[in-house]
């Protein structure tokens, strides 16, 4: 798993957390309230809204976030597989004699891209994909490099070798993209700030002789909702979000080779 963090486990974790935050709350306002009937509560609303508007700001960019990565990530498999389309293509200029052995060598390569996201990239089958398509490449490269300045036109080398170089680059791309990720202290901050801003609910609420928890669910689970969703589209290929769908390019590049 590429995730340090477990976002069920998390957002669980937070909608109990803000639900116990929100009586701890409310039984320190009955005692407050009980100790001080005239208590002058003028200042509070303003440390409330400060609260509130940075638990909302931090969920808004957070979300805004991960959700500009997920559709980054899914252009990425479009552009990979849209790279090796062209150099596949790319191959018809080559000599004759070396487009056997490479089309062979691009169907291996798109099975084991496949594969690094089929067996989890970071699972013993998928490490080894992954080092399988590094060895691809640069055998793709070798032999079209080779073949390219082999053939009687010199300008095949510049329509036959870009495309190939950008099958290449396209997965380094992919990986920084699959690393890139908010820091964990963001993800323990709003868990901190929900339950803050639980607490302080909790301690208005205080005044009402009932618990309402209707109230209290709905709150509960809107932050806990919010910020499940918000990790798993982070984490793509983990959760129920998923960006597996993206992938059927790549099959259907491979079934077209």
């Amino acid at each position: 798993m590429d995730n340090s963090l477990n976002p069920a486990l998390f957002a669980g974790s937070l909608l109990i957390g803000i639900l116990l935050c929100m009586e701890i709350g409310r039984r320190i306002g009955k005692s407050r309230r009980a100790g001080d009937p005239h208590i002058d509560e003028k200042g509070i609303s303003a440390i409330e809204g400060a609260v509130f508007a940075l638990l909302g700001l931090l969920l808004a960019f957070t979300f805004s976030g991960a959700a500009s990565r997920f559709d980054h990530r899914r252009e990425l498999i479009t552009q990979e597989a849209n790279a090796i389309g062209t150099a596949w293509l790319r191959i018809d200029l080559l000599p004759s004699a070396a487009q056997a052995p490479l089309r062979r060598l691009y169907r291996d390569y798109v099975e084991s891209r496949l594969a690094i996201y089929k067996e989890g990239v970071e699972t013993e089958a998928g490490k080894a994909a992954y080092q399988r398509s590094v060895a691809l490449q640069g055998e793709i490269w070798k032999q079209t490099s080779a073949a390219a300045y082999q053939a009687p036109a010199p300008a095949v080398a510049n329509l036959a070798l870009p495309p190939v170089n950008d099958m290449i680059d396209i997965t380094t791309t992919r990986f920084v993209a699959r690393q890139t990720h908010p820091p964990d202290a963001i993800y323990y901050l709003l868990f901190v700030l929900g339950l803050a801003a639980a607490m302080l609910a909790g301690d208005g609420m205080s005044a009402s002789k009932h618990r309402q928890w209707l109230h209290r669910l709905g709150f509960a689970l809107v932050i806990s909702a919010t910020v499940y969703v918000t990790m798993d589209m982070e984490y793509p290929r983990l959760g129920l979000i998923r960006i597996d769908a993206a992938d059927q390019l790549l099959v259907d590049l491979q079934h077209s080779m």
